[in-house]
């Protein structure tokens, strides 16, 4: 028991040595001190901002442009139904953000909601089937009923941005839906096409979130990048962009100038807007 109890007055003085060291004092007077709540701000915002003024446009189908040196490029042709009239203008002192609203495919007011028909009329607009919001940093040039030129917009040769609706697909299994391998199709295989473990049977006994399943695919809101645009045609109203949109024939789009980074968006571009203001 003497032994012990020594041994014990001998870790308790050694504890106390290393407890007064500069190693440590720090960190207990540090952990003594109260913290001070950091204050958080909320801010919500829809969606990112672009890096232009873009516009709506009806995916018209695809087809094939031949260059002057006889190459065949994919192309989808991009119809402008009659709308792309601006309905609102936010800006930073009246709304807090900067946004240009924009109105697409008019309608006959009574397949809209009251209030959107109000709120077209009040614009100076008849009533349209769609609403979207751009956020752009300079709103200056708008104002509501104003309708949007395709040629003030973009130009033979721009990289564009295209989202919409991609096609749905349907409940799909995980080898079309996340690119899974099968397993072997011979040899007395009992596991072809199935998914396979899901978790473990003991610890946690839980399937973890986020695990690639079969469910449903498509159906969802897809941004195609970088399309260059070959044709610019306002006397039928359509655009040709080189590559393919999201959804079939008929699916409404969204066009925006390209993000691209060092150009037009990124801590470069906006390090070389702050010089050109003169701030820093």
């Amino acid at each position: 028991m003497t032994s012990l109890h020594s041994h014990a007055c001998d870790m308790h003085r050694l504890h106390t040595q290393f407890a007064s060291c500069r190693v440590f004092a720090p960190r207990q007077a540090a952990r003594s001190q109260p913290q001070a709540h950091r204050q958080h701000a909320f801010t919500v915002q829809a969606r990112s901002a672009e890096a232009g003024m873009g516009m709506f446009g009806t995916k018209a189908g695809m087809t094939q442009i031949f260059t002057p040196e006889g190459l065949a490029l994919p192309a989808t042709v991009i119809a402008l139904e009659e709308g792309n009239v601006v309905t609102q203008v936010h800006t930073v002192d009246k709304s807090g953000y900067n946004a240009v609203q924009v109105g697409y495919q008019a309608c006959a007011e009574r397949k809209v909601t009251r209030p959107e028909a109000g709120h077209c009329k009040k614009a100076g607009a008849s009533a349209m089937r769609h609403l979207r919001e751009f956020k752009i940093p300079d709103v200056s040039g708008y104002e509501p009923g104003q309708a949007l030129n395709v040629e003030d917009l973009f130009k033979v040769g721009d990289m564009v941005d295209v989202a919409g609706t991609s096609i749905g697909k349907g409940f799909q299994g995980t080898i079309k839906r996340w690119n899974h391998h099968r397993g072997l199709m011979t040899h007395g295989s009992k596991s072809k096409r199935q998914h396979g473990s899901i978790g473990m049977s003991a610890t946690p006994s839980r399937v973890l979130p986020g695990l690639k399943m079969a469910g449903h695919m498509g159906a969802e809101r897809v941004k195609i990048r970088k399309l260059e645009i070959l044709k610019v045609r306002p006397d039928i109203g359509a655009i040709v962009v080189k590559g393919a949109v999201p959804g079939k024939p008929g699916n409404v789009l969204e066009i925006t100038p390209a993000k691209i980074v060092g150009k037009n968006n990124g801590p470069q571009f906006i390090k070389k807007q702050k010089e050109a203001a003169g701030t820093k």
